[in-house]
């Protein structure tokens, strides 16, 4: 076991590694190009790996691979030179599911750690310490579970044989992600990194007989999201997890943008370091700002998963995101009262605007002019990546990000029977 919780984001591209790091994480875990079970995400080349494994390692943080897809046998030739490309490029472990990918791994990084991914379905005791026998230093546990399981399994297990669980972020119908759903229907196999999530998309019912009549399966007049689940988030009952014997707290979300991954891990490691100021208290006071932070990214609702029993494995009527924050750029420097930004989003001037730094403080923001990278004064910032300077008397710190409470748009128009806006389709 470790001797506090590791807190564990993800990183689908080298930008968002960094980010991870500097906002909070102990440890990331990211994929090269193959192999890596998300075919969405940049991923990073043996190049940006080596270079994030340095930037991770000189600030005491680990780098975990994942090798986690069932390779065909063609895909198999290619498996070694990429156990030693990612072994040369310092990562700290290899998250695989696949039997013969633990053969080759222990054959070709012999001195790099195995976790089994949530993947290889470890959901007892017996699976975890065959795992461990088979050379895993770690399991990802599967998704299913309730805290009175794991902690039958940590009671159960080798007291080495560290745990890890996720605690935020999306859950797949299939639970643990073993899906044939999408590759049934659109060729493209979930188990392949290349899930088109079809459980996400609304349905209708119709009768063989009466071709074109589509009936409403129920839930909302808008259609059925039978299959589309709340995203987890466990930081209210954090301190739960820990006791129940978890080592890595795992952020989900290689497929998601740098700035989401910062905020999310900058909330957890919040919450988290709130529970070890005192880990031996039956109380546990999670900081107001941790579900303030929560709410400033995308998400669908949230629901605690099925850590206290499948009821509460609640599923979403409706595919639409919670979004009520906009990201709208990032802190390259501040100096004598001057930040210096990078445009990731439009604001205007007298906006209030509020800015996330590394190290977990939001600051407030009214700038009183910006000026664009000529140093002409402008009323908003419409460039994409344009570089622009704004007030701040707070020195802020690089890598800080900026946003902004999201603005109805002008085209919205308001549903005369619920207390909902419908967006325009350009939003």
């Amino acid at each position: 076991m470790l001797s506090q919780p590791e807190l564990l984001s993800p990183a689908g591209n080298l930008e968002t590694l960094k980010y991870a790091v500097l906002f909070g994480a102990d440890a990331v875990y990211c994929a090269l190009p193959e192999f890596g079970m998300r075919a969405a995400p940049v991923n990073l080349t043996p190049e940006e790996l080596a270079e994030g494994c340095i930037f991770a390692h000189a600030r005491g943080k680990k780098v975990y691979l994942t090798l986690n897809t069932l390779p065909t046998n063609e895909e198999l030739d290619r498996l070694p030179q990429a156990i030693r490309d990612a072994a040369a490029a310092g990562v700290d472990a290899f998250i695989v599911a696949d039997l013969g990918v633990v053969e080759m791994v222990k054959k070709y990084a012999p001195d790099v750690d195995i976790h089994f991914s949530t993947q290889a379905g470890i959901a007892n005791y017996a699976a975890a310490t065959a795992a461990w026998h088979l050379g895993a230093k770690r399991v990802v546990l599967s998704r299913e579970l309730t805290l009175t399981e794991i902690a039958q399994i940590r009671d159960n297990t080798p007291p080495e044989l560290e745990l890890e669980a996720f605690v935020h972020g999306a859950m797949c119908m299939s639970v643990s992600g073993r899906c044939l759903l999408s590759s049934y229907m659109t060729g493209r196999s979930g188990n392949r990194g290349e899930c088109a999530q079809p459980c996400r998309w609304k349905y209708y019912l119709v009768e063989e007989r009466r071709p074109g009549q589509y009936m409403e399966i129920g839930e909302t007049g808008s259609g059925s999201y039978i299959l589309n689940a709340n995203d987890l988030c466990t930081a209210p009952f954090i301190d739960l997890i820990c006791k129940a014997g978890i080592d890595s707290l795992k952020i989900e979300g290689r497929a998601k943008t740098f700035y989401y991954v910062a905020s999310v891990t900058s909330a957890y490691r919040r919450a988290l370091d709130a529970y070890l100021k005192d880990p031996m208290s039956d109380s546990f006071d999670l900081p107001d700002d941790v579900i303030d932070e929560l709410g400033r990214t995308s998400h669908r609702h949230y629901s605690p998963g099925f850590y206290f029993g499948k009821e509460q494995a609640l599923q979403t009527p409706s595919h639409t995101y919670v979004r009520d924050w906009d990201f709208i750029g990032t802190v390259d420097s501040w100096e004598n009262g001057i930040a210096s930004c990078t445009q990731r989003g439009r604001f205007l001037l007298g906006d209030t605007i509020e800015a996330l730094q590394p190290d977990g403080t939001a600051v407030p923001i009214t700038p009183e002019w910006i000026k664009n990278e000529a140093g002409e004064e402008v009323s908003a910032t419409p460039h994409p990546m344009m570089h622009y300077t704004i007030p701040c008397k707070t020195e802020l710190m690089p890598y800080t990000l900026l946003r902004a409470p999201k603005k109805p748009c002008p085209d919205e128009v308001a549903d005369p029977n619920a207390d909902t806006t419908f967006s325009c389709t350009d939003c």
